[in-house]
């Protein structure tokens, strides 16, 4: 009885070895890529890093985006606050104070458009108090706000362009 029992401790040490070995040899393949990801990571950002000074280096003190391209110089075109009215549907009053601002390409767009801006800020008008107050929750209904003002500018102001809306305040109440 001895001896059998003496068997298969041997067997199961025998057996346990290489569940060992497999356990130590995951990890190592774990840590291993882990590394190698790091090692990525970290060297990828160096690289843009790297074109970023490049592109410095070429235009002087250039603007940059973040990933190493030349950033554009834009102008900012202001508009006077708007407060309108809200679609209430029932809900008791709803009112809106906007603020906008319109990024164009250069000094001469601003010139182009400035005996348009009645227009826009008609179209501006007209679309506001359509709105609902639940059409302006979150950050997806201040987005759709933003394309739509974007598209309506452009369009009372072809064949100009305006290139972004940029929001200087929102206000519901």
């Amino acid at each position: 009885m001895a001896a059998e029992a003496e068997i298969e401790g041997a067997a199961e040490k025998k057996k346990g070895i290489p569940k060992l070995f497999i356990i130590i040899g995951a990890a190592a393949i774990v840590v291993l890529l882990g590394g190698a990801g790091l090692f990525f990571f970290l060297s990828s950002g160096s690289a843009e890093a790297d074109a970023e000074h490049a592109v410095e280096g070429e235009h002087g003190a250039a603007a940059t985006d973040g990933h190493g391209a030349v950033a554009a110089h834009t102008f900012i075109f202001n508009l006077p606050p708007m407060v309108v009215n809200l679609n209430n549907e029932g809900e008791g009053e709803a009112f809106m104070k906007l603020t906008v601002a319109l990024e164009v390409a250069n000094e001469a767009m601003m010139i182009e458009i400035q005996p348009r801006m009645a227009k826009v800020v008609d179209a501006f008008q007209v679309y506001l108090r359509e709105l609902r107050r639940s059409d302006l929750e979150g950050s997806a209904g201040v987005y759709r706000l933003k394309e739509e003002l974007l598209r309506r500018v452009n369009v009372a102001i072809y064949p100009s362009r305006v290139e972004s809306v940029l929001f200087k305040e929102i206000l519901v109440q």
